[in-house]
């Protein structure tokens, strides 16, 4: 080593600049069915399904809470209108559901029916983490397995149950002080456990009420300290591309065709309009952001979200893959983060494309981690290895997570507490990720070193592709809308609709001189309705039918505010009938002309048969449950069958077990002649 020259300075190495941190964008899409059975009936037992209510004591509120326990974390929280109205009618209208009903009524005076009920449904929660984790829960579960019959006090304890493990852990234990200044929580009942009487529900229940009275303050609050921004979908969430032209909907499923044509702008208009009204009468502004409803975008819709005013909107990047005319590499992160704007010149809207493994994993995934703390990290390990450190620029682009609130939490053992806690807390101080709101991101914000991206900058993409979030199962690879649209129950319940649609507009009618009819149709128009049709998801519970109901009523409904007698065919089910077979309840006949839906809890095949063996098929289990209750299990349908068949013989190769586990028969007797050719 040359030795140096005496007074000769040594050059001091350059600083290496700091790399600028990557912006990650959180939405949270809280949203429920309208469940109330019909606009002009009294408020009890207006609802008939408790999830509005459940979901808000258990997601609602809490997942706003959590946020403000960290100063630096800023997320979206997307509220549907509809459920925001769903809300305040529970809160300010009175209105309850049956489950409600049945919870405030005594042991001694429930029919048997309704007891049958009780013990049937009252344990839609996941068992694992929201049942067996409470004793007397638990002892009560094993007990309906077993058979054995439930006594009054049974009753009372389960229906006390059901109410109180839907609370979030933080008020198991303590009271949360609510926006309004009330104290809520359940700890003393947590801790008897056993032994309620009708005075003990009634109390939880009036504090799942008081919980509910504070959604919508908590959230305001949050924006006006700009911890969150608050965005919307269409007022009842429907699939606007198919609203605006359904011959422009994207259907790739074997067998798939078009319905005839269903072509109401104005309608994806007014349900857009509606929705920035409602907003701007809770939050005092108008909304900045839109998540369409299930991601659903086409080039067909822009001029519609950007006429209302909207910033921003989001989709999957399954679409940003197909759109523009040759398609884009979404696999490179710096053209997937990239801020994207659709639309006519002078008329656009910025468009962020959701990372989809990255925000499935949080709803689908994370949740099997036996360390939800080590989970955390693994996850932001991910989006700092795979994105952060590979842009070249990390402050240009922004990271977009977009996932349900509300339907993943069961699955997690105590909520996902840890998990959400330990991403928050390292995202509150990270040294290379940095949340951001989406309009955050657009506008700038020079305290939280957040640069602004300027419409006029972003990288405009046309044609936008007509698509959702999410690629049918079984159909080709591409995202798609056939989950709502293409198959013959699907395509029945827009014919149906559309001539209901063209009835209004023949008679005249305005929204004006007939706002319960325009209501009722756009009811009729949301997506959950199509969601139960056709093949791709079926309840375990077999209630797909209540939703084929309430989209029927709706339709009804039309007819009967101008003035008209609905149509008879309306009173035909559009769902098959079906029997649900699962692992606890094995159905052992069914009659001629109905579905067998064979619900099982791990995935694998089912092997049948229709003629003693002599000939049979194989199906994989598809993925199958209720999202409103996370009643998660595998699936296949089977059928329906003709009178000629004598029975159904199956046996299971489920993952992880043997080859052939057991084999069951179910027999197919002649049907009633009383009984209807279709039906749930």
């Amino acid at each position: 080593m040359t030795p140096e020259k005496p007074g000769t300075k040594r050059a001091r190495p350059r600083a290496k600049k700091p790399r600028e941190k990557l912006p990650v964008a959180i939405l949270w899409h809280q949203h429920q069915p309208f469940y109330r059975t019909s606009l002009e009936e009294e408020p009890r037992g207006a609802y008939l399904l408790p999830w509005v209510r459940l979901h808000a004591v258990r997601d609602y509120y809490s997942m706003a809470a959590l946020v403000a326990e960290f100063p630096n974390v800023h997320v979206t929280v997307n509220l549907v209108p509809s459920l925001m109205a769903q809300i305040e009618d529970y809160v300010e209208g009175g209105a309850t559901d049956l489950w409600m009903e049945l919870s405030l009524t005594p042991a001694s005076d429930l029919t048997e029916i309704e007891k049958e009920f009780i013990v049937g449904r009252f344990f839609d929660a996941d068992w694992e983490n929201e049942i067996r984790v409470h004793p007397r829960y638990a002892e009560l579960l094993e007990k309906r397995r077993a058979g054995v019959a439930f006594t009054d006090r049974d009753l009372t304890d389960l229906k006390m149950w059901f109410n109180l493990a839907w609370f979030p852990p933080e008020m198991r234990h303590d009271s949360l002080v609510m926006p309004d200044g009330a104290k809520v929580g359940v700890g003393e009942f947590i801790g008897k456990g056993e032994g309620f009487d009708d005075d003990e529900i009634a109390a939880v229940i009036e504090r799942q009420i008081k919980l509910m009275e504070n959604v919508i303050p908590i959230h305001r609050k949050l924006q006006d300290e700009g911890r969150i921004e608050v965005s919307v979908t269409p007022f009842y969430h429907p699939i606007l591309p198919i609203l605006a032209d359904s011959d422009l909907a994207t259907i790739d499923a074997t067998g798939a065709t078009h319905p005839p044509r269903f072509c109401w702008p104005e309608d994806a208009r007014a349900q857009i309009e509606r929705a920035v009204s409602f907003y701007e009468e809770r939050f005092g502004s108008r909304p900045r952001g839109m998540w369409p409803s299930e991601g659903s975008v086409g080039e067909h819709m822009v001029d519609l979200v950007a006429d209302a005013g909207f910033l921003w909107m989001a989709t999957d990047r399954g679409v940003l893959e197909k759109s523009g005319e040759h398609g884009y590499e979404t696999e490179d992160p710096e053209i997937l983060l990239r801020p994207y704007l659709a639309g006519k010149r002078g008329n656009q809207v910025s468009v962020f494309f959701r990372h989809t493994r990255l925000s499935d994993d949080i709803g689908f995934s994370m949740q099997s981690y036996a360390d939800y703390d080590r989970a955390a990290e693994e996850y932001l390990g991910w989006i700092r290895e795979g994105f952060a450190r590979r842009v070249e620029n990390p402050a240009e682009r922004v990271l977009s997570i977009i996932l349900d609130g509300e339907n993943a939490w069961g699955s997690y053992r105590n909520d996902a507490r840890a998990f959400l806690r330990g991403l928050y807390r390292r995202l509150d101080d990270d040294a290379e990720l940095v949340t951001t709101t989406f309009s955050e991101f657009v506008e700038g914000n020079p305290e939280r070193g957040i640069a602004p991206h300027p419409q006029k900058e972003q990288h405009e993409v046309s044609p936008l592709f007509c698509a959702s979030w999410i690629d049918e199962m079984g159909s080709p690879h591409g995202n798609d809308l056939n989950i709502w649209i293409g198959s013959p129950e699907e395509n029945r319940g827009w014919e149906l609709l559309g001539i209901a649609r063209q009835r209004l507009a023949d008679s005249g009618a305005t929204p004006e001189s007939h706002p319960d009819a325009f209501e009722s149709l756009y009811i009729a128009e949301g997506s959950d309705w199509f969601w139960w049709f056709g093949d791709d998801f079926t309840l375990p519970t077999g209630g797909d039918w209540m939703f084929d109901w309430l989209f029927r009523e709706r339709v009804k409904d039309i007819y009967r505010h101008l003035g008209e007698v609905p149509p008879e065919v309306l009173d035909r089910p559009i769902i098959r009938e079906q029997v649900v077979w699962t692992d606890d309840e094995q159905v052992r006949e069914i009659e001629a002309g109905v579905i067998l839906h064979i619900t099982t809890d791990r995935p694998g095949t089912v092997r049948f048969s229709t003629d003693r063996w002599k000939t049979f098929e194989e199906r994989a289990l598809q993925p199958a449950g209720d999202v409103m209750a996370l009643l998660r299990g595998h699936a296949v349908r089977i059928g329906p069958f003709d009178e000629s068949t004598w029975g159904v013989e199956f046996t299971f190769h489920r993952e992880g077990e043997p080859e052939q586990v057991g084999t069951y028969t179910v027999l197919v007797r002649k049907r009633d002649p009383e009984t209807p050719g279709e039906g749930g």
